[in-house]
């Protein structure tokens, strides 16, 4: 079976066990995607969706949180990690939205890259979900998954696995695949536990490389 078969496979049986899949960060409007995904490096979506509220109380439109202190936003954002550095991005990011994009977020990749905080990780998510343009998230399930079923071969760094799959996952299938591998990632091919092989839809096509 090449990669592209076997992407095919796992595409095909991961739709059929996750028919329903979407970001699990909520947001309202592009900017607080950005927000939110910037607060998610090393934190979990369910704790940055809590604390986003609390952001939002305080700061509820764009405009308000460019204006906010740095040290304010650190003190809310803080439970989630890594508190001064993400305050400093969120504060440069949205001021940068209001002083060169005219408070609207980029519809580009090299635009999206430009913006403080922004990773290709976080631009491939605002141009999937927010877009709809074909977009390769490759976050940590994305990753362990990938190596782990055979679809790249020991690749670890993000683009280099992102390039790596955009050769073999058809464009129109990326973005809901991406959703589907932190599903699955979620729920059986674990990285804190054994993986749930025994569970796993792609159990026969899988190489196992655990």
């Amino acid at each position: 079976m090449t990669k592209k078969e076997l992407a095919k496979e796992v595409i095909s049986r991961l739709k059929k066990e996750y028919p329903q899949t979407d970001c699990t960060l909520d947001y309202d409007d592009a900017w607080k995607l950005l927000v939110s995904v910037r607060l998610a490096a090393q934190c979990t979506d369910a704790r940055v969706n809590v604390v986003v509220k609390d952001l939002y109380a305080v700061y509820p439109t764009l405009e308000d949180l460019a204006k906010a202190p740095v040290e304010r936003i650190e003190e809310i954002v803080r439970p989630c990690g890594l508190g001064k550095s993400k305050a400093r991005d969120i504060s440069a990011c949205m001021k940068m939205l209001i002083d060169e994009f005219g408070g609207k977020v980029p519809d580009n990749m090299k635009d999206l890259l430009s913006l403080p905080g922004v990773g290709r990780k976080s631009a491939n998510l605002v141009m999937g979900d927010v877009y709809g343009q074909p977009a390769i998230v490759t976050d940590t399930h994305c990753i362990r998954l990938s190596n782990r079923i055979g679809l790249v071969d020991g690749i670890k760094e993000p683009q280099k696995v992102e390039m790596a799959l955009w050769k073999i996952i058809p464009p129109e299938e990326s973005n809901d695949f991406c959703h589907r591998m932190v599903d699955h990632g979620r729920a059986v091919c674990t990285a804190r536990t054994s993986p749930k092989c025994e569970f796993c839809v792609l159990n026969d096509i899988c190489k196992k490389r655990i």
